[in-house]
């Protein structure tokens, strides 16, 4: 009987620790010890059980890691999932509402490594953890970070497995004809550019895909519209809007991949999707799959 009781205390322990949305039941008691990516050093006797966002792809990411429960506010830019709605929003990158998050009492506010105006939060006291997210690295590395935060250190392995996953999936699914073309992809309000080195650089290249922006030009150049002209793109890609206007911006019209229609306009959904450095990058692969498979055969060679 002894070895029957051990036995099933165990086995409720182990299905507790692997059922979702348990993190702080398996979150470790002992301290935690991180470094932001601003290199500050951040000591926590628990895992945070108040947190706040500043970012939708953090928001995202803390989500996908287990901690939805835990999020008791959001910047105002952060719409999935659904059910954190209800959320107080917080401002945006420049117009953060500092009384309303210290009013919140968060164990930890998590913004990006550029979010300026919080200096104020942090001379108050409250521990603000900044994270980069240039990189799909970057976000390998923050997936990591926050899951050790949440006091769920598999979960950031475990998430990025699933995206890595998916981006190769949908790498298989891209038309031969279009694997190695030089891609534009503009960022709204541009002409801002998703550049090589950028985390929407690095997918375009795991899709087979070439960009006119070379990694020297940083991850987000701002592009005079006279570069676009000069590299003449294979594919353009942008947000539904500004796709629409391209063919009517000086001398575009002479673009052969605007003459060809090799061109991806997104919709808002699918576009954010495509902007957020987080947890569902697989399914923007995806998105961009489907878009390069729906596109017209090239005059002059039809594609296999």
């Amino acid at each position: 009987m002894v070895m029957s009781n051990r036995w099933l205390r165990r086995s409720l322990l182990l299905a507790a620790l692997a059922l979702p949305g348990l993190g702080p039941l398996a979150a470790s008691a002992a301290p935690l010890e991180i470094r932001d990516d601003r290199g500050t050093v951040h000591r926590l006797a628990t895992p945070p059980q108040r947190i706040v966002t500043l970012l939708p792809s953090l928001t995202e990411s803390v989500w996908a890691l287990g901690g939805g429960a835990r999020l008791v506010g959001v910047d105002r830019y952060s719409n999935w999932p659904e059910a954190i709605a209800r959320l107080p929003r917080l401002g945006g990158l420049d117009d953060v509402q500092i009384e309303a998050i210290a009013a919140l009492r968060p164990d930890v506010v998590l913004a990006s490594t550029s979010a300026r105006s919080l200096d104020r939060l942090e001379a108050l006291g409250f521990t603000v953890v900044r994270l980069k997210s240039e990189t799909q690295a970057d976000v390998r590395r923050s997936l990591g970070l926050l899951a050790r935060l949440l006091g769920t250190p598999a979960e950031g392995e475990r998430v990025w497995a699933t995206i890595d996953a998916r981006i190769v999936a949908a790498a298989q699914r891209v038309p031969a004809a279009q694997r190695g073309q030089r891609v534009y992809f503009e960022i709204g309000g541009g002409p801002w550019a998703a550049g090589t080195s950028s985390f929407m650089g690095e997918l375009l290249a795991r899709l087979g895909l070439g960009n006119i922006v070379p990694p020297a030009m940083g991850p987000f150049p701002k592009l005079n519209p006279e570069y676009v002209l000069r590299e003449r793109p294979d594919i353009v890609m942008g947000p539904r809007r500004e796709a629409d206007d391209m063919a009517s911006r000086p001398g575009w019209a002479s673009l052969a991949a605007l003459q060809q229609r090799q061109r991806c306009a997104f919709e808002t959904p699918q576009y954010e999707l495509l902007i957020r450095p987080g947890p569902r990058m697989g399914e923007a692969a995806e998105v961009l799959a489907d878009c390069l498979q729906a596109l017209p055969p090239r005059r002059g060679g039809a594609r296999p």
